[in-house]
């Protein structure tokens, strides 16, 4: 009968190294989560449109509804993509007229 060679005890991390690991991890999903706008298309995207004059909560109300908002056009983008992307449009002048409106309204 051969015998077997002991076992290698199993290494164990010190408990303070799990704690810094789930720590840096956590710390990387919420600094991850604060830094996502919410928005596809921002300001930078839509750079024909002036947001200078907002606040940031009147900005995010404004690319949200630019966002939200449907071309129509029948491409089925939304406005704030076939303004930022599409600069074929055949209603994009109209598109980044209505943005603008959406920036107005945003401001009051």
């Amino acid at each position: 009968m051969r015998k077997r060679p002991p076992r290698k005890p199993a290494s164990r991390r010190p408990k303070w190294v799990t704690w810094i690991v789930a720590v840096g991890a956590a710390a990387l999903v919420i600094y991850g989560l604060s830094q996502v706008s919410g928005v596809a298309y921002n300001e930078e995207a839509i750079r024909v449109v002036d947001f200078s004059a907002l606040t940031s909560r009147q900005k995010r109300t404004a690319l949200e509804a630019a966002n939200n908002a449907r071309c129509s056009c029948g491409c089925g983008m939304g406005l704030a993509q076939c303004v930022a992307t599409d600069s074929t449009c055949p209603i994009r002048d109209s598109n980044i007229d209505t943005i603008r409106s959406m920036v107005q309204r945003a401001a009051r």
